[in-house]
């Protein structure tokens, strides 16, 4: 749930602070802390707008794949000497124990905020928020999908305590916001704090000065009967389409759907409400196999509006109906980059 906040203070950091890399020799200099903290206050008062209208993936840790999402519907901030957040939301995550889990949960905490510009070389912007108090963390299983898991009274209990345990621990972690040429249309996200010149793991090298948006440049692992909700991408002029690169390996093969949002908002709430995975709420505008060792590059033309990309390893949705063996569970693990750009 860290990364949520990391993405709304990515707005602030594109839109606030590229006048840092014409002076980044003086901004730079520690007694100079008061006018950074100024340009990346200047540009945050969309935050929560821009937190309740991103999802946040989910890992174990910066480098591992994704294993499910949270989605925030509900925010409230202030800026000073300190950035003070308090978020809530939805989201589901998988573990070999419980298998597919929903909860809801949020947090209220305090960050104080800065960034740094290479000296030499790239101009990339590193914003770093690190924690300075944790006032409330709060997490709650919805549902279980492992029948077995959810015969145990205590399992529901344990889920609960390990979930806010693990979600005060990241946001004590801190974590690092990178604009790539100090431009929106490339920012990383990472857990903890990135040294200045260093790069978190994405598996694929986005091309400076492209003019596409990078939506999520990532590694999710999705088990057998479960899907991942990839949005919402919002594109916001028309002449637009989603530039969408996949390669998938573990599984023969998996469906990738993009779906308009209502749609796919239906299939997430049907996703979070029900234990084990059914069919989806609607029809695709866009459905393709993505097969192993034959990687997706495609470009969906789409108009302005609000999407979701969905990758299934169901038998309930799409062509693909993979085998379901509850003592084999091989999942499909799928490296993936979204982007938003002019249609060709």
């Amino acid at each position: 749930m860290l990364a949520v906040v990391a993405l709304a203070a990515s707005s602030a950091l594109t839109q606030g602070c590229n006048p840092a890399c014409r002076f980044r020799g003086t901004i730079n200099q520690p007694e100079n802390l008061t006018m950074r903290r100024s340009m990346l206050r200047k540009a945050m008062g969309d935050f929560c707008q821009q937190m309740k209208t991103r999802n946040a993936p989910l890992k174990l840790s910066a480098d591992s794949p994704v294993i499910g999402r949270f989605y925030p519907n509900q925010c409230t901030t202030t800026e000073g000497d300190l950035l003070n957040v308090t978020f809530s939301g939805y989201g589901y995550a998988w573990t070999n124990v419980t298998k597919k889990t929903t909860f809801v949960g949020g947090s209220s905490a305090a960050f104080r905020y800065d960034f740094q510009v290479p000296e030499d070389g790239d101009c990339d912007i590193y914003a770093y928020f690190r924690p300075a108090r944790i006032d409330n963390t709060n997490f709650q299983t919805h549902r279980i999908e492992s029948q077995m898991a959810s015969m145990f009274a205590g399992m529901s209990s344990l889920g609960n305590d390990f979930g806010k345990q693990t979600l005060s621990t990241k946001l004590r972690d801190g974590f690092t916001v990178i604009a790539r040429d100090g431009s929106e249309a490339n920012v990383g996200f990472a857990l903890g704090i990135v040294p200045v010149g260093k790069k978190p793991f994405h598996p694929y090298q986005v091309e400076r000065g492209d003019g596409k948006i990078t939506y999520e440049n990532e590694r999710t692992e999705i088990h057998q009967n479960q899907r991942d909700f990839v949005g919402p991408i919002v594109v916001e002029e028309s002449g637009r389409a989603i530039y969408l690169t996949a390669a998938v390996d573990g599984v023969p093969a998996i469906d990738v759907m993009v779906m308009r949002k209502a749609e796919a908002e239906q299939s997430l709430h049907y996703y979070f409400e029900y234990a084990q995975a059914g069919p989806m709420a609607g029809t695709p505008m866009s459905s393709e196999v993505l097969a192993n060792g034959n990687p997706m590059k495609r470009a969906i033309v789409v108009p302005p509006g609000t999407y979701y990309v969905v990758f299934d390893n169901t038998p309930t949705a799409g062509q693909v109906s993979p085998t379901i063996n509850p003592l084999d569970d091989r999942a499909a693990v799928v490296n993936y980059l979204i982007q938003i750009g002019d249609a060709s």
